[in-house]
């Protein structure tokens, strides 16, 4: 068994239940759009995605499709009916944000998983997949099909097998359908089964996949023996391999959003007249971490906070809030529709212009919000003094993995720094002289690297070339745009202004060039779907004032949370 990649071993999964029975599933399930991912015990363990979906409870089997192993690519693919994923995490995490229907025919939608209360009851990877006993087979040995419906008979067997020796114990009528007969079926393939027929290590994919009536039921019917429905009936479709040698015939998952070509077209556009504000930050996505109603700062989803940035080291990190950053400035992940919209190609063109108005606000909650959250971290440790200078230094660290020349994330790099820079942070005495004596590198690299740095790029005169920068320091513009006054002496404040404005003008020119640095630093990266979801703007608002209280004034939210990490900073060090 291989060890899952990214760590996404389904066992860390909230919406995940392990070996659980059909009925138990079912009982969980209580509103349309609830769902949970389980092991079938009745399918070797393999897993299946259960949802309650207009009233009835639907089972879908996930399909597995190895791949020939190359660097830089996952070892095998995981489909319901069209797009390919490489984990199940990435495949759930999709289908619940896209509100994309599992499958065509039945149209389910799943919204709100089902979270695991208790401790998980088996540990299960996407790798044990094809290790149940659905595959009972030599090893490596070769599989072989064609296009003829009479083959079909021999999928899952050697061509060592004996003619009367058969892979699985399933009849023939329950192999997929081929031709247009009015028949259903009566019994599902078996994952093993099918995930053989569509291996690709060999080379041999087949050229077609099973084609289904239009009218067919999306779901079996029960027979004459009163038997219960059984598996969501789903058609996979494989890309054809004609015309393509063997070496090509292994399908390559599609490039994910942040890798795409811009059109020439849309970036050498001219400004034309906005149609309406835009906002690349939904405030209603539904979430992996939190249930449709949160309370405050719940412990068990700190918990899993926690656990999940231990998992990734500072490089990561900076790169996941690196995309969310790129996403949520407009940089990355524009539409044509909204390019139309706003009259300009990105966000960055967008924030200098009066109808920017709304994205300048979002930038703001975005950047306060982070580093409240960063704040939190370091003042919600309880426990002994070296656990505060390890969360300093991990904000530390993150810091210099954000700064120019590396992730180039100035937004992001702003926000960890504004934590550490907090007044209920930088208070903290012991902690910080606990750092400079268990962490003395960490120490020195905030004090003589990074607090220069912050000042610099706050007056304007930072790094802000393309290149080591990848997504420039927005904060001071949008402070000024919406009417903040400049601090400092009257001479000194305007000499700031002018900086502002001149980099502003620069930022504009170049965006199409920081475009292209911020996809060529996200280039075959492939992120966390929870530790993604945990850095946007969104979740953090609802973590840190639970899904009542995220709508409530900015500026009340803000001043009510300065003042409980007033109170958890006092009672950490009070005042002599």
């Amino acid at each position: 068994m291989q060890v899952p990649q990214d760590g996404e071993d389904l066992a860390g999964q909230p919406w995940y239940h392990g070996l659980l029975s059909r009925q138990k599933a079912e009982a969980l399930l209580q509103q349309d759009g609830d769902f949970l991912v389980r092991a079938s015990g009745s399918r070797g363990g393999n897993p299946v995605i259960s949802c309650r979906w207009r009233g009835s409870a639907l089972h879908f089997e996930v399909f597995r499709v190895a791949l020939r192993p190359r660097p830089g690519r996952p070892t095998a693919l995981f489909q319901l009916e069209d797009e390919q994923f490489p984990s199940i995490p990435a495949l759930v995490h999709s289908y619940m944000t896209g509100r994309r229907p599992l499958s065509q025919a039945t149209g389910a939608v799943v919204s709100r998983p089902v979270t695991w209360q208790g401790p998980l009851r088996r540990s299960f990877s996407e790798d044990t997949l094809m290790d149940g006993p659905a595959r009972i087979e030599p090893l490596r040995a070769r599989k072989w099909s064609n296009s003829q419906p009479a083959d079909l008979a021999h999928m899952g067997r050697s061509r060592e097998d004996p003619p009367g020796m058969e892979a699985s114990t399933m009849p023939i009528s329950a192999l997929p359908r081929t031709s247009s007969d009015p028949v259903l079926l009566k019994a599902p393939a078996l994952l093993g089964t099918v995930a053989d027929s569509l291996r690709a290590s060999d080379g041999q994919l087949q050229a077609k996949a099973p084609t289904k009536p239009p009218w067919t039921p999306s779901f079996e019917l029960p027979d004459a023996s009163e038997r219960p429905p059984t598996y969501c009936e789903l058609v996979p479709r494989v890309p054809s391999v004609q015309g393509t040698s063997p070496s090509q015939s292994c399908p390559e998952p599609e490039a994910p959003w942040w890798e795409a070509e811009e059109d020439e077209e849309e970036e050498n556009r001219c400004f034309t007249r906005p149609q309406a504000e835009i906002s690349f930050c939904p405030h209603d996505a539904p979430s992996c971490l939190l249930g449709p109603q949160n309370r405050p700062l719940e412990p068990q989803v700190l918990h899993t906070l926690r656990g999940l940035f231990l998992e990734h080291h500072p490089g990561s990190t900076a790169l996941h809030l690196l995309l969310v950053d790129c996403q949520a400035t407009g940089l990355l992940g524009v539409t044509r529709d909204q390019r139309g919209n706003m009259g300009v190609s990105s966000g960055l063109e967008l924030l200098t212009l009066p109808h920017g108005h709304h994205l300048r606000l979002e930038l703001l909650e975005r950047h306060q919000t982070l580093a409240l959250a960063g704040a939190l971290a370091v003042l919600g440790c309880s426990g002994p003094l070296e656990e505060r200078a390890a969360a300093l230094r991990g904000l530390v660290e993150l810091a210099l993995a954000l700064r120019p020349g590396a992730a180039g994330d100035l937004p992001g790099l702003a926000a960890v720094m504004g934590a550490l820079l907090m007044p209920q942070v930088s208070r903290l005495e012991h902690t910080w002289r606990q750092l400079r004596r268990s962490h003395t590198e960490a120490a020195l690299a905030f004090e003589q690297e990074l607090k220069p740095l912050m000042r610099a790029l706050d007056e304007g005169a930072g790094p802000c070339d393309p290149g080591e920068v990848a997504l420039p320091h927005v904060a001071p513009l949008v402070r000024l745009l919406e009417g903040e006054e400049v601090a400092g002496p009257l001479d000194e404040s305007c000499e700031r202004l002018l900086r502002t404005l001149h980099g502003a003008r620069h930022m504009v020119r170049d965006a199409p060039k920081f475009r292209k640095v911020a996809a060529q630093r996200l280039r075959g990266f492939r992120p966390n779907p929870e530790l993604r979801e945990a850095l946007t703007t969104g979740f953090v608002r609802r973590l840190l004032w639970g899904s009542r209280g995220a709508g409530a004034p900015r500026a009340e939210r803000f001043e009510k949370f300065q003042r409980v990490l007033g109170v958890l900073s006092q009672r950490l060090e009070p005042d002599r």
